[in-house]
């Protein structure tokens, strides 16, 4: 979902030049906000992940009960479907506050489960992978004069035929189709990754999203980060096998 984001304005050279420093100071103060919520959220994620993976009685007492699981998934489920489409939902504090705390407690529940299930030398890994991969691509994403928001449109296909590949592996269980399916995971959401980070930067960018998505900009990026660590443990899970 992206959205365009510009002022109508007539003037001289003065006008132009107050009108460019005030934008870049309104992106500027976006970005560091989407960037403190997505540190929050990662933050808290991690917690979750630890104290699943470290403390041996959350971790029986979540594996002997599997409904909490499910429970997770659907209050994950409603809270970003409310907050992708519903405006009134995710730009109006503190109900998008309230919307993404539930969201992000539900996700990092759902992944202090599926972390649990690895060796915790696994999950470490796949986290200083993660963090790694993430830093080096945002980096890219902030200096390359490439424009991955253009590519909107083909990666919402590519994800489409992604999520096929998916589910007609899930019929095919084996060591190579499971790497195979986490490695274009992986790659596909690394790419995600630079282009939602483009649409924040805005700038010379084709498009860019509003400073009033600061919710939807932060989960976008929290999202990316998520899958891209779940399927490099993916990965290091079925290396293991």
């Amino acid at each position: 979902m992206d959205y365009m984001y510009g002022t109508p304005y007539a003037g001289g050279e003065d006008d132009i030049k107050g009108f460019d420093f005030s934008d870049q100071t309104i992106r500027r103060g976006f970005i560091r906000k989407v960037y403190a919520i997505l540190m929050s959220q990662l933050l808290v994620t991690t917690a979750f992940i630890a104290w699943f993976l470290f403390h041996l009685p959350t971790k029986q007492f979540v594996q002997r009960n599997p409904a909490l699981f499910f429970v997770a998934l659907a209050i994950m489920i409603v809270t970003l479907l409310a907050m992708a489409c519903c405006d009134s939902v995710r730009r109006k504090s503190p109900m998008n506050f309230i919307f993404l705390f539930l969201f992000t407690i539900a996700e990092s529940f759902m992944l202090g489960v599926t972390a649990s299930r690895f060796n915790s030398q696994e999950v470490i890994l796949a986290v200083g992978i993660t963090a790694g991969v993430c830093l080096a691509l945002t980096l890219f994403a902030f200096q390359t004069k490439w424009d991955f928001t253009a590519m909107g449109g083909i990666l919402f296909v590519v994800l489409i035929v992604f999520i096929l590949f998916g589910i007609i592996a899930a019929f095919f269980p084996g060591k190579t189709l499971t790497l195979v399916y986490a490695s274009l995971g992986a790659l596909i959401f690394s790419v995600y990754l630079v282009y939602d980070t483009q649409l924040m930067l805005g700038g010379k960018h084709k498009y860019s999203i509003s400073p009033e998505e600061y919710i939807f900009a932060a989960l976008n990026l929290y999202l990316d980060v998520i899958n891209i660590f779940l399927y490099i443990l993916t990965i290091i899970g079925a290396a293991r096998d």
